[in-house]
């Protein structure tokens, strides 16, 4: 089996520095968070950030060097808040498919979100900057969720709960599963709003496959 390093997954910890530095940090990645997605990387500037978390641009640049550290942790963040590291790393217990349920939801509320499907249209533009931005949202999105996810499935291997040889392929199948037809049609803005309903149908028979596949034979 292709084993994956799984130390524990703990949250980061947030900069040092006094309550109120923190307050300032936490207000300015709320801005970042609203603004990239809306306006663009190129069309968003520091001066806007510091406007909108209300406070001066050297207080943004005595936390964050630059944009793109500032674009990153906006990105880590938003994954933190939506798909937190501490979801994968459970023990494994009971019936697999109860505990990938609440992986799935996470997972999907996360891209299917407005913010994240503009942050993918603004990422898969095909320019320069794009192409830039992509390769380094890649490190603390996707990577990050999967290695995570590829941990929880190499313990379910070993607890005997399903047969994975390779965690992180299974990892990206499963992430890949969960995004379908749905997501691309959001991307394209080619679907109508979804129930929750349709939602939960989607998700229950994304899990149901991925364990008849994975299921110890």
């Amino acid at each position: 089996m292709t084993k994956t390093a799984c130390d524990p997954l703990l949250p980061r910890n947030a900069s040092p520095g006094r309550p109120k530095d923190l307050e300032k940090r936490a207000a300015i990645l709320d801005a970042a968070k609203r603004l990239f997605p809306e306006q663009g990387f190129d069309g968003t500037s520091m001066d806007a950030i510091a406007t909108a978390a209300g406070v001066s641009k050297l207080t943004v640049y005595s936390h964050f060097n630059d944009k793109e550290s500032l674009f990153i942790e906006a990105i880590r963040d938003r994954c933190d808040e939506q798909l937190p590291v501490s979801m994968f790393d459970a023990a494994v217990s009971g019936d697999v498919s109860d505990q990938l349920m609440p992986i799935a939801r996470a997972f999907f509320g996360l891209v299917a979100s407005p913010p994240s499907i503009a942050m993918h249209r603004l990422l898969t533009a095909g320019t320069k900057t794009s192409d830039k931005l992509a390769r380094l949202f890649w490190k603390v999105g996707p990577v990050r969720a999967q290695e995570g996810f590829a941990c929880f499935l190499q313990r379910a291997d070993e607890a005997g709960k399903l047969q994975v040889a390779d965690p992180m392929r299974a990892a990206s199948q499963f992430f890949s599963l969960l995004k379908g037809e749905l997501h691309l049609q959001m991307t394209m803005g080619c679907c109508e709003k979804l129930s929750d309903a349709m939602i939960e149908e989607h998700l229950v028979a994304t899990v149901d496959t991925f364990v008849r596949a994975y299921q110890r034979r």
